[in-house]
């Protein structure tokens, strides 16, 4: 549980900078502050996944709360308009807490006011509840006011004519259908009245957003107001579905059994690891009849990416093996000319392939879960083949001049596009555009020929394993005669027709923390300790060392600036998973390893009430004091986390700690 007093809750920056997350497992979300004021356009109670897991639209904005007692109003919510916060709802909060999901406490007038905010698993339907936990009085109402927004999550409302603000109430439902392209919303409540309002509320202020350089300001529609007694809980469960408002303590209890069951499954012994579990269900998602993994809320879609790296930590960490298994399964379905998608698109056009590496971290993630369930019987079956031909593709090359060179090294990228992790891009201007042959790609498909030789040993395919040997060799040969930088005492970034990026980054650490790490033993202490002496901090590592003078210290400002900055020394939190395997590689007698290690992770347990609540941000600046920016909720920043976290526990990483093959 995370919980706060007076002390963050009745200061204004500090509540509205601490945001909270629910999802409903098909895309959805709700999310918010503590204080209640909305600071980005993706705060909001229902933002619903029309096309599960995307489609996303944002419904409901809030809802304005104004506590009655007797003749008194006391207004509950918080907003930031140009002339400054009102109402200031925030100064009647006592407490918040995180148990297991938002949860509000009022003080007002002798009376402790209770609200609390799910959402439904599998639905999109997000159910608040207000309760009066003690009270003097006896006369005690609540009024609440919808706003409105019906836009593509993306976008912003704005006062305009064709918004349809007409509803109907019966039945303790109100419904409501703004726009004809938009689903119906519904209301389903336990009012005693619904008066019908009928206006804008102009000039939302969203602190964040005029941060980030976009359009920060909002208008939304109040279409009427629900009142209610408190003599008993009011109850508003606001869905795309007609449903019934004594339904909601059944709903919430279900969803109370539904996480106490996963933290029972994963068989984590701390809070900071019960809590990474919790936080890593919110990315999992149904796609079609499989599974997906949702990159990072509010704003990503699933990119195969982000999925194939947080695979092992989100779902084989997790105790969710079958959860693994459909995402492998689904993204099998998608292979192209020798890759997996890089981007489904919101809009649900056709899948985006422009990524090298996304592809070669699929081979990992089965073979992690391979290792890890003993189900060689689906790699075999189902997926062998398939692989097998994603590496002929390879071999006489695919999209974006992927191809395998003459030394057994992977080529890869074009002008104008970025292929890699690093893929920042402005318009046609590519920030690290890595043409060539990439450091990382290069250890991730030595580690997927290796692979290969051991499903085709397992398999019986003999004249296949000294094949795919054959070229591990020549790759594994080539590599270490054109990456290692004597005058940095590490490996060169990217190596392409003679000319070699000296700029010292992460990307090296794969080299030796992989499965199969291609960089000769002698020469992984050298590159872990370069990486932690120039790159490491308390929350992840830099993506580019201090020392280089393209380094940018700070994430902040406009578009152009902050994706600039992005991969030019601002601090991944994901990156800690490679560095602690490679670490625990090159230390494994260390008699202090697992202390060591909970030190590296002590800055995560910490952050998880700073930024998004109980999650771990995308990104942090890469000078102190770090401070967290991108997504307040980042899915491989968690995996990686709770990944080599559950190593520390288990004393193994699902199978990132195995004998290596020679």
């Amino acid at each position: 549980m995370i919980i706060f007093d007076r002390t963050i809750c009745n200061d204004f920056q500090a509540a509205t900078s601490r945001e909270w997350l629910e999802t409903n497992g098909i895309g959805g979300f709700a999310s918010g502050t503590v204080s209640g004021a909305n600071t980005r356009r993706y705060h909001g109670l229902l933002t619903a996944a029309i096309r599960p897991p995307l489609g996303r639209v944002t419904m409901l904005s809030k809802l304005e709360e104004t506590l009655l007692v007797g003749d008194q109003r006391y207004e509950l919510s918080s907003n930031r308009f140009p002339g400054g916060v009102f109402p200031e709802g925030y100064k009647y909060l006592t407490e918040f807490r995180l148990d297991p999901f938002p949860i509000w406490t009022f003080e007002v007038d002798g009376i402790t006011l209770e609200k609390r905010v799910f959402m439904r698993h599998g639905k999109n339907a997000t159910v608040c509840r207000w309760s009066v936990v003690k009270s003097e009085n006896s006369e005690i109402g609540l009024e609440l006011r919808p706003l409105l927004s019906f836009v593509d999550y993306h976008h912003l409302s704005h006062e305009n004519s064709e918004f349809n603000g007409d509803f109907l109430a019966s039945n303790n439902v109100v419904s409501i259908k703004p726009y004809d392209e938009m689903p119906e919303l519904f209301f389903n409540h336990n009012a005693s009245a619904v008066e019908r309002s009928g206006h804008w509320y102009s000039d939302f202020e969203y602190a964040i957003e005029q941060e980030r350089g976009f359009d920060f300001q909002e208008d939304l529609f109040q279409p009427f107001i629900l009142r209610f007694d408190l003599a008993e809980p009011a109850t508003v469960i606001v869905s795309t579905e007609q449903t019934k408002a004594s339904d909601a303590e059944k709903i919430e209890n279900a969803e109370i059994k539904r996480r106490k069951t996963l933290v029972k499954q994963a068989g984590v012994k701390t809070d900071f690891a019960k809590q990474l579990v919790l936080a890593a269900d919110q990315f999992v998602v149904e796609r079609g009849r499989g599974e997906t993994i949702i990159a990072g809320y509010p704003w990503f879609s699933d990119w195969g990416r982000d999925t194939m790296i947080a695979l092992p930590g989100l779902t084989l960490a997790t105790g969710r093996p079958e959860i693994a298994k459909s995402i492998i399964l689904e993204f099998a379905k998608h292979i192209s000319e020798g890759m997996i998608p890089n981007r489904f698109p919101d809009a649900g056009e056709t899948p985006e392939y422009n990524t090298v590496d996304a592809t070669l971290w699929y081979f990992e993630s089965v073979r992690a879960y391979a290792e890890k369930t003993g189900d060689f019987s689906l790699v075999e079956s189902r997926l062998y083949e398939k692989l097998a031909d994603i590496v002929a593709w390879h071999m006489r090359g695919t999209r974006f001049n992927i191809h395998v060179d003459t030394d057994g090294l992977l080529f890869a990228g074009e002008n104008g596009h970025q292929l890699t992790w690093m893929d920042a891009k402005i318009g046609d201007l590519v920030i690290t555009p890595r043409i060539g042959k990439p450091v990382e790609i290069q250890a991730l498909w030595y580690n997927t020929l290796r692979t290969m030789a051991d499903f085709a040993e397992r398999f019986g395919h003999d004249e296949d394993r000294s094949r795919f040997d054959a070229m591990a060799d020549l790759a594994q040969l080539s590599f270490n005669g054109a990456f290692w930088n004597d005058a940095e005492n590490c490996l060169f970034d990217v190596v392409e027709n003679g000319n070699r990026d000296g700029s010292v980054r992460p990307n090296q650490l794969f080299a030796v923390s992989l499965h199969h790490p291609i960089l000769d033993e002698s020469r992984w202490l050298a590159v872990v300790e370069k990486t932690e002496r120039e790159l490491l901090t308390p929350v992840g590592l830099r993506s580019l060392s201090p020392n280089d003078p393209s380094y940018v210290p700070v994430y902040i400002g406009s578009p152009f600036n902050r994706d600039s900055a992005y991969h030019q020394g601002t601090v991944w939190g994901w990156l800690i998973g490679p560095f602690i395997d490679a670490y625990r590689r090159v230390n494994k007698d260390e008699p202090n390893i697992n202390e060591k290690i909970t030190g590296f992770l002590a800055g995560f347990e910490k952050h998880l009430t700073e930024a998004g609540l109980g999650q771990i941000s995308e990104i942090f600046d890469g000078n102190a004091p770090h401070t967290p920016r991108g997504c307040p909720a980042q899915a491989w920043s968690i995996a990686e986390i709770l990944r080599a976290l559950r190593g520390k526990e288990l004393h193994q990483s699902f199978g990132y700690d195995n004998p290596n093959r020679a």
